[in-house]
């Protein structure tokens, strides 16, 4: 399973690539102006639900409006971390890794709070 996630996250990568040499962009491409794209299309992914009762269910056509978005924000992930070498697949199995140690299930079960606030 997770060499196929890693090749799922290499062909994305690949087609992004593509997209992106075929429009000649490569050259904004820069790893700030990426975290800084990221950063404002996750913004606009907390747009649908900004005022949603907690519990209500998001409407059709608001719900294509967040698929678009989730879209947008892992374009933008997976180019950051091309333009910095960065393998994704590699590094989210590293950070559940030390995240394991951080929040063991003992103690942090059914608990929100963060690893520092715990006794």
């Amino acid at each position: 399973m997770a060499e196929q996630a890693a090749d799922i996250l290499t062909e994305l990568r690949d087609l992004v690539r593509a997209f992106v040499q075929e429009r000649d962009w490569d050259q904004f491409h820069t790893p700030k102006n990426l975290a800084v794209s990221l950063s404002v299309e996750a913004a606009e992914l907390l747009e649908p639900f900004q005022w949603l009762a907690t519990g209500e269910d998001l409407a059709p056509a608001k719900l294509e409006q967040v698929r678009h978005e989730i879209a947008d924000v892992l374009v933008y992930l997976i180019r950051l971390a091309d333009k910095l070498d960065v393998n994704l697949a590699e590094a989210v199995r590293d950070k559940l890794e030390h995240n394991r140690g951080k929040y063991p299930p003992d103690k942090v079960r059914g608990d929100a709070r963060k690893y520092d606030e715990y006794e």
